[in-house]
């Protein structure tokens, strides 16, 4: 069977309702639940090179079931993708104008995460979303950059794509779309944990202009 017919003989049909109440998102449901994709996951990364999962999830990601898009991004997840991951890269970055629901996008940002700390040069493709009228795009800037927000000794090269994410951040805070004040407050509440004073200067500068549900997320872990 393929990948995506294995999901399919799992489907529940009852589940996939309620999910597809929960989502929102119009796209088909199958009922599969995440313990059930994982499974499924570690049995083909268990047997396929890194070409066949990267073709694997392609295929997966196009039947546009939400399953299978997020069993698509599970099996890019992985810190070490060799001989080569820019497929891995490039697969990811062409998802990210489709993303329409924050499972799918959190799912997937997680696998881009993973690929942007292997490379961090490609943090310059990561800019071009920042500008973008997608507001899940934008979004997926932070999101997927989140492992720079929990560095504790950064060199000179990491405080820089730091900071470059944190003017990411501050030119967000004037857009007032939910999912983004969420994700400014989400980058600033992780930075807390390692870098409170770099923290606590973002929301000296720029608290007061964020939605207050944003302010306090970011500031939760501060004193």
């Amino acid at each position: 069977m393929t990948g995506l017919e294995q999901l399919q003989t799992l489907s529940d049909a009852d589940k996939a309702v309620e999910m597809a109440d929960y989502h929102k998102a119009k796209r088909e449901y199958l009922g599969v639940s995440n313990p059930q994709i994982d499974v499924l996951v570690k049995e083909w990364r268990g047997h396929m090179d890194v070409a066949g999962r990267v073709a694997l999830a392609d295929m997966l990601w196009q039947s546009d079931i939400f399953e299978a898009r997020i069993a698509a991004a599970k099996l890019l997840v992985q810190a070490r993708i060799k001989p080569d991951d820019q497929p891995a890269w490039d697969l990811i970055k062409s998802w990210v104008p489709e993303f329409d629901t924050w499972a799918i996008a959190d799912q997937a940002c997680s696998a881009g995460a993973r690929r942007l700390v292997a490379n961090p040069s490609r943090l310059d493709d990561v800019a071009l979303w920042v500008e973008s009228g997608h507001m899940w795009s934008r979004r997926a800037a932070l999101v997927m950059t989140l492992p720079w927000a929990k560095l504790n000794y950064l060199s000179e090269k990491q405080t820089s794509e730091r900071e470059r994410i944190l003017g990411w951040a501050a030119e967000y805070v004037a857009d007032k779309e939910w999912f983004i004040q969420k994700s400014i407050g989400w980058w600033i509440r992780d930075l807390s944990k390692h870098d409170p004073s770099r923290a606590s200067l973002f929301l000296a500068s720029h608290g007061e202009a964020m939605q207050p549900f944003a302010a306090k997320i970011a500031g939760k872990y501060l004193t």
